[in-house]
């Protein structure tokens, strides 16, 4: 399945921000493992300086996002088990400035991150490649908004890409 068919019941609100940015090449299942690996790669060249390194006051560094997406994948990944087992409670937002000031990703290692990031997205891969074409149709609710399991799948990727284009933008530029 690809990004273009998913019906407009399956997803609303911020998410489409995140599925919009996600290729038609591929499936779902082969762009979680195509995308952490472009997305591994493309971290390993930008220069050790970097790392630390705000663009403006009070903005994130690229370790801190790197933890973001690994802390945002792990929830998206857990609401995608909720819905496709048919849990119907609705779920919570959570506020990643909270998350992400309480992490610390200033004292790990970019070696320690990645390697977290890509355990987790295998876990990810594994629950997604897992799932029948009914379970990944299921709905729920999350952060007041319907979505689909299926089109979770498809905003970790998107989210990432998004961060992606960040870094280009805001720190390498």
């Amino acid at each position: 399945m690809k990004p273009s068919q998913l019906q407009s019941d399956e997803f609303a609100g911020h998410f489409a921000t995140y599925i919009n940015q996600v290729s038609e090449e591929y499936s779902l299942t082969e762009e979680l493992e195509i995308s952490v690996h472009r997305f591994i790669k493309f971290v390993q060249n930008i220069p050790m300086d970097k790392f630390d390194y705000r663009y403006a006051e009070g903005k994130w560094t690229i370790k801190d996002i790197i933890l973001h997406l690994i802390d945002a994948e792990r929830i998206f990944a857990y609401r995608a088990l909720r819905f496709a087992r048919n849990d119907k409670t609705a779920l919570p937002g959570f506020d990643e400035n909270d998350y992400v000031e309480e992490a610390n990703a200033d004292k790990r290692s970019l070696q320690d991150l990645l390697t977290e990031f890509l355990i987790v997205r295998q876990a990810t891969l594994a629950l997604f490649k897992s799932l029948s074409e009914e379970e990944l149709m299921r709905k729920g609710t999350a952060s007041n908004n319907l979505i689909s399991v299926r089109a979770l799948g498809f905003t970790i990727i998107g989210h990432q890409n998004h961060h992606q284009r960040v870094y280009q933008e805001r720190y390498l530029d």
